[in-house]
C-alpha cells in the first residue's frame, strides 16, 4: 500500500512535467501516419495516431471493377489494417513515454486518453 502511495505522490510532484509530456505526445500522435492496404494495393488507407482516417486512395483498377460490395470490403480491410498498425505504434510510444516519466503502465500498454 505504501509503495502505491509513494508512486502517486511522485506523480503528483511531477504533474506539470507529465502534462507537458502528454501534450507533446498528443501532437506526435496527430503527425503519425500509418498505412493499410487491401486488394494488392487497390485500396490504401492512412490513419494517424489519434485513430483518424486521413487518406483513402482507390486505384483506377478497383474503380473499373464496378463492384460496390467488393470495394466496400477493401476499404474496410485496409482501414482495419491501418488502425491495427496505429494501435501498435501508439502503444509503443506510450510505453516509451511512461518509462521516461516513471509512470506505471496499465494493462494493454496504452495510457488513458491515447
Amino acid at each position: 500500500m505504501f509503495k502505491e502511495l509513494s508512486q502517486v505522490m511522485g506523480l503528483m510532484k511531477n504533474l506539470p512535467k507529465l502534462q507537458a509530456a502528454m501534450a507533446e505526445m498528443q501532437q506526435k500522435l496527430g503527425q503519425m501516419s500509418v498505412d493499410g492496404n487491401a486488394g494488392a494495393g487497390m485500396v490504401i488507407v492512412s490513419v494517424n495516431g489519434r485513430m483518424e482516417m486521413t487518406k483513402c486512395l482507390i486505384s483506377d483498377e478497383a474503380m473499373k471493377l464496378g463492384d460496390r460490395e467488393l470495394l466496400s470490403d477493401l476499404v474496410i480491410a485496409a482501414t482495419n489494417m491501418a488502425l491495427g498498425k496505429a494501435r501498435v505504434e501508439v502503444a509503443s510510444a506510450s510505453q516509451s513515454m511512461a518509462q521516461e516519466m516513471g509512470v506505471p503502465m496499465p494493462p494493454g500498454g496504452m495510457l488513458p486518453g491515447m
